[in-house]
């Protein structure tokens, strides 16, 4: 029997979520086939992939077109057909929630990127979302800045599931981590059922390359060119020290007891943007139990054709702590960078969406047009 390498994955704890959606996969069955063939077990959203989805054919014009009588903007119109995809591929994965008891099989829809510093905000979108989609098997995706760590831990409580996004620092990242322990210590103590809430924390990974490259680039020495393409993988792989030292310890074994799930680390941003690296770097490096990687397809295509299967994210700690050490001693900051790829990652997010609506206003002022001629 051929091997595939993603089910494989699975078979060392790692589930693959597919990092894109569109209305075109899911009516031609090429996500199903996907799921059935290739072994995903969930998928992830953002406006860039919607922006990409809407822009780049007809496959929503219909629903736009149905929409053009209503008294709705733009962003009302997206989240109408956003809405609509999701619920869809939530309904084509739950199957996998439910034989995984809730696991796997998740479907992600990202809250409102202009709200990456509004706690209120986030909360009311989020709940908006969760009770527009109405499927157990959804995740929202909160952003995890300081102003979305007491908001993440509020929907927790409330019983939503939630994918922690732009988390590229070891403490925001130990923050979120404790914040869904909380959440999951408050509902136990209230008396409410904490087996089915599950949570992601979603952890940056080649985008700290692309950041640090640059910075040991200008450095120049022979000991910055050692670390180029290093400070990613370690960086993830420190979190994963995390992650094991607070999912192991008596405090949440107390509440696996009475069902609660362990919060998996997903790594991503796991395409490979430098062409002079492994196009499968961020997988390979990055495999072990308890996690979830959300690959873009391309990369998923690699993997499948060349990746090599094996358990790596535990197997040296004390070289990532080491690639941490190495960088500090050239006067190289990791929490700058990961400040600043936190804040570039808003921006970026934002200015995604503001396409997305410029996209949707474009579309809909093609199809008034259609029509009036008619």
């Amino acid at each position: 029997m051929t091997s595939n390498a993603i089910k494989d994955l699975h078979k060392l704890g790692q589930s693959v979520w597919q990092d894109d959606i569109s209305r075109d996969m899911l009516n031609s069955g090429l996500l199903r086939q996907r799921i059935d063939e290739i072994g995903i077990r969930g998928v992830t959203s953002n406006p860039s992939i919607f922006q990409k989805a809407i822009a780049s054919g007809s496959a929503y014009d219909d629903d736009i077109a149905h929409l053009l009588g209503n008294d709705m903007d733009a962003a009302a119109v997206f989240q109408t057909v956003a809405v609509k995809d999701i619920q869809d591929a939530c309904d084509l994965f739950r199957p996998i929630y439910d034989e995984s008891a809730g696991e796997d099989g998740f479907v992600s829809i990202e809250v409102l990127p202009s709200l990456a510093r509004d706690t209120a905000g986030t909360l009311k979108n989020a709940r908006t979302l969760w009770q527009a989609v109405d499927r157990p098997n959804l995740m929202v995706k909160a952003p995890g800045t300081d102003e979305g760590a007491p908001a993440i831990e509020q929907l927790l409580f409330e019983g939503m599931n939630i994918n922690i996004t732009l988390l590229f620092s070891l403490a925001n990242y130990e923050r979120v981590a404790v914040a869904y322990i909380s959440a999951l210590n408050r509902r136990n103590d209230a008396g409410q059922p904490i087996d089915r809430i599950a949570s992601v924390a979603s952890f940056f990974v080649s985008r700290v390359d692309t950041a640090a490259d640059k910075l040991l680039d200008a450095n120049g020495s022979d000991a910055a060119k050692a670390l180029r393409g290093k400070v990613a993988v370690a960086n993830a792989q420190l979190a994963y020290e995390r992650f094991e030292s607070l999912f192991g310890n008596d405090t949440f074994r107390k509440l696996a007891a009475a069902g609660a799930k362990i919060q998996r680390p997903l790594w991503a941003s796991t395409g490979t943007k430098n062409p002079d690296y492994n196009d499968v770097l961020y997988v390979e490096t990055l495999i072990g139990p308890d996690t979830v990687n959300t690959m873009p397809v391309p990369t998923m295509e690699a993997f499948l054709d060349h990746g090599t299967v094996a358990r790596t994210v535990d197997a040296d700690y004390d070289a990532a702590h080491k690639v941490a050490k190495d960088l500090a001693a050239l006067g190289i900051s990791l929490d700058g960078i990961t400040r600043q790829l936190e804040n570039d990652g808003i921006d970026l997010f934002a200015a995604s969406y503001d396409e997305l609506l410029s996209g949707v206003d474009a579309k809909r002022a093609q199809l008034a047009q259609v029509s009036g001629d008619d």
